[in-house]
């Protein structure tokens, strides 16, 4: 892996774009109240059900993004269309906050909602890995690289994407009215709280 280069000072401001730092939507992981500790990625077959993340805010460091694929079992009736597969975005924040978390999923006609982080403790993930096909909200990124490769990344060294893809990464990003349409997402470490998990009409 190529040795970390040094960064321009500064920030850039994208708003109400499909953004990277959505990924700070890391927060979708917090529906993953079962994640594993020492998740390093998306390393399992896809249900092929997207589900929706909301939040008022999120603070990540050590941020990075690039393209990806995802598989789901063989037959997937989701995924028809595309042969059992996805692409998506995948973001990964080493460390992320998470204010109004929100996640849900539509299973047939009723929501599966989960919400964490609704009071002063926001919800806090570590290696936060998300697959997402959507991402928007208003963002800042500081020192951010875009158009690198994605096996170079070094924000997150244990986490990096394929040679010869485009890629991109940030020291910091902070995400407002953050929305994702989300495939998968893991952690490392996922802290929920004020958990609260219900069945809904509508979702978030």
């Amino acid at each position: 892996m190529a040795t970390k280069s040094v960064k321009p000072e500064g920030k850039v401001r994208y708003r109400r774009a499909a953004i990277p730092g959505v990924a700070a939507l890391a927060t979708t992981g917090a529906l993953v109240i079962l994640t594993a500790q020492g998740a390093l990625g998306v390393q399992f077959a896809i249900s092929g059900m997207p589900f929706v993340v909301t939040a008022s805010h999120l603070h990540g460091s050590n941020f990075q993004q690039y393209g990806d694929l995802d598989h789901g079992l063989p037959g997937n009736p989701w995924l028809k269309k595309t042969n059992g597969q996805a692409v998506v975005m995948t973001s990964v924040i080493g460390d992320a906050q998470i204010t109004n978390l929100c996640q849900s999923v539509n299973l047939v006609g009723i929501n599966l909602v989960i919400r964490a982080g609704t009071g002063s403790t926001p919800v806090h993930a570590t290696n936060l890995v998300l697959d997402s096909t959507d991402l928007s909200g208003d963002a800042t990124f500081n020192n951010i690289q875009i158009g690198r490769d994605a096996s170079t990344l070094t924000e997150v060294p244990s986490i990096e994407g394929h040679p010869f893809t485009f890629a991109q990464q940030a020291d910091t990003v902070d995400i407002d009215n953050v929305r994702q349409d989300s495939y998968a997402t893991t952690a490392s470490t996922f802290s929920l709280p004020g958990l609260s998990m219900s069945f809904q009409s509508n979702g978030c």
